[in-house]
């Protein structure tokens, strides 16, 4: 098994809860959102914490992801609490663009989500912060290109995590981290559509998957919160690699090149090394690239 040491962050920012890197290739930066603080943040690739750039908003971003044919310097994708959003960099602000089914649920809201081959955005719901213990009543919904109507494709779901798809777009992936499984479905690039559902990976121990990134040799590269580490899953489902970090809970990865880019959450129950390194950004070269991530079709 190969591994990979990280003893210092690249970007000691002190996030709430960092979440969905996207490494924009126009730029050579990346973005990512705090959750917790209802930020958005994009840095340059060879940055410090001097580059970063942020946004406040007025509600929780948890993904972005760039839309077909709009320059990503001027707008992008961006889930909020009630579903999908166009938001403009140099205003700061957003459009709603298309809600959840439930728009009046506000026990709800978004979490992670991908654009698919298809042109269409799948997004994840769970329950928001301050309401008590996460409870399995989210859902993974699928918003279609264009029109964005959607439809729930899988519910009763507690923390519907990251989404991807094999390199050659016929298997798509997503997380469930509250009951540490990692779930595989076939999926049809022409129509959009995913399904027979199964099992991929379980993860053992107490820790949770969270978002991952997949190689061009069809790995996922999967955060585990509360285990200061990444792991690397190969297409069988066993675990090939790893990058041990210096805090416990990361939260999320992206490739920019052969680099992975890793996000983390703070860390209020230790008072040592994971504390101080909470909410921090890593990056290590691991000598592989990762697939290219698709945009949402508006």
């Amino acid at each position: 098994m190969q591994h990979w040491l990280v003893e210092k962050p690249w970007l000691d920012l002190g996030c709430g809860l960092a979440e969905g890197p996207f490494f924009e290739k126009e730029t050579e930066s990346v973005r990512f959102v705090d959750i917790e603080r209802k930020r958005l943040h994009s840095v340059p690739l060879n940055g410090t914490e001097l580059s970063v750039q942020t946004w406040q908003l007025d509600v929780c971003p948890t993904v972005t992801a760039d839309i077909e044919g709009v320059d990503p310097r001027e707008r992008i994708l961006i889930g909020i609490k009630y579903g999908l959003a166009e938001f403009d960099r140099n205003t700061g602000s957003y459009k709603i663009l298309a809600r959840f089914s439930d728009p009046d649920n506000e026990r709800l809201r978004s979490n992670d989500g991908a654009a698919d081959p298809h042109g269409n955005f799948w997004l994840g719901s769970m329950t928001d912060f301050g309401l008590g213990e996460f409870q399995p009543e989210g859902s993974l919904y699928r918003f279609h290109k264009q029109d964005g109507s959607n439809q729930q494709v899988v519910q009763g779901l507690t923390i519907p995590n990251s989404i991807g798809w094999s390199p050659d777009n016929t298997l798509m992936y997503y997380t469930h981290s509250k009951v540490r499984e990692i779930y595989v479905l076939d999926y049809d690039p022409s129509t959009g559509d995913a399904t027979n559902q199964r099992l991929f990976y379980r993860h053992p121990t107490s820790g949770e998957p969270d978002g991952f990134r997949i190689d061009v040799d069809g790995n996922l590269w999967t955060a585990i919160y509360g285990e200061s580490r990444v792991i690397r899953i190969n297409p069988a489902g066993h675990v090939t690699g790893q990058v041990s970090l210096p805090t416990r809970n990361i939260t999320c990865v992206q490739f920019a090149g052969t680099e992975l880019v890793i996000t983390s959450a703070a860390d209020e129950d230790d008072e040592g090394q994971s504390k101080r390194y909470g909410g921090s950004f890593f990056k290590v070269n691991v000598g592989k690239g990762g697939l290219e991530l698709f945009k949402y079709k508006m």
